[in-house]
């Protein structure tokens, strides 16, 4: 019963941990007169994937690698057809051109590589299949890559005025980061450790936790931030968010925690890696199919149905 208990208080400890320390961290960056933009770029960016990151450390370094695969692919499935669905009922999320022709596509190719990059045993008649320590590095030099492109963008487009900056004295700041890494270690861990147990205590799969708990639970920071955003109808923060998360996810947690400790893949696990990837092709199409560059609010609704449709598919099978 407590490791029930220490789970959900890790998903609280998980989330807040990550909001202090970005907190923390932003205004030490501000009173060192580092721009709003680089600020929102990297410790805003890394700090709502800290989630998803600190679970897959965990589940990597302990060898739990169904949940660390399963956490990322599931949060992206979850990113785009929930997250972006609940976000465009609130509001019609319109999207730039960048987003529309870089971003996306972008969120799309991290997908199909980590589907080619799985599936050895499939593709050369190799005897593991999974994510080596090569894979790892490909994908976390696809990260720099991206990394640099988004900077390029930002001197483009100037400083972000939008980013609202709360200025605390050093001992606090310092106190919040300090605050928000404990919180994220023992949440990471306790979300870990209370995933096998249900998985065991259900008779299902860690897959099956890692996909739909695990996966929801870690991507609540970018539901929140892009249902407000759609709510203060900034639509591009809402898209951005959820795709900028999902190039994060498969380039920068997996590929790191790949290098950790390779990664796995089971042959079970194939219909997700392409639902991972059909789910960023609806995203795309979405883009010209009804009002153009806009995920409208029906699109919304059908976008849920499909997700609630893989998740009654999970349960089904796993």
């Amino acid at each position: 019963m407590l490791t029930y208990i220490l789970f959900v208080i890790g998903f609280v400890l998980l989330i807040s941990g990550a909001n202090i320390l970005v907190e923390g961290s932003a205004s030490i960056a501000k009173k060192l007169n580092i721009s709003s933009i680089v600020i929102g770029l990297t410790i805003v960016a890394f700090g709502t994937s800290a989630p998803e990151f600190i679970v897959n450390i965990f589940a990597s370094v302990q060898g739990n690698t169904d949940i660390a695969i399963g956490n990322i692919i599931g949060s992206n499935i979850s990113n785009i057809l929930l997250i972006l669905g609940v976000s465009s009922i609130i509001y019609p999320l319109a999207t730039q051109e960048n987003t529309v022709w870089k971003e996306i596509p972008l969120s799309l190719l991290a997908a199909i590589l980590l589907g080619v990059m799985v599936n050895d045993t499939l593709i050369d008649g190799g005897t593991f299949s999974g994510l080596t320590r090569i894979d790892g590095i490909v994908f976390l030099s696809f990260f720099i890559i991206f990394l640099y492109y988004t900077f390029g963008i930002s001197k483009v487009s100037g400083e972000d005025t939008d980013l609202e900056i709360k200025e605390m004295s050093y001992l606090k700041s310092s106190l919040y980061v300090a605050g928000g890494l404990l919180g994220l270690v023992f949440g990471g861990k306790w979300i870990v450790d209370g995933a096998i147990k249900i998985a065991e205590g259900f008779n299902v799969s860690q897959s099956l936790i890692g996909l739909t708990v695990v996966a929801i639970g870690t991507s609540l920071p970018e539901l929140a931030t892009s249902a407000v955003a759609a709510y203060k109808k900034q639509s591009d923060i809402a898209i951005g968010n959820v795709v900028g998360s999902n190039i994060f996810n498969i380039f920068w947690i997996l590929g790191f925690s790949s290098v950790i400790n390779p990664l796995p893949f089971s042959k079970d696990s194939v219909i997700d890696i392409i639902m991972t990837i059909v789910a960023s092709l609806i995203l795309f199409l979405i883009m010209f199919i009804g009002k153009k560059h806009t995920v409208e609010r029906w699109q919304g609704v059908i976008m849920i149905l499909i997700y609630i449709g893989y998740v009654a598919y999970l349960i089904g099978t796993k």
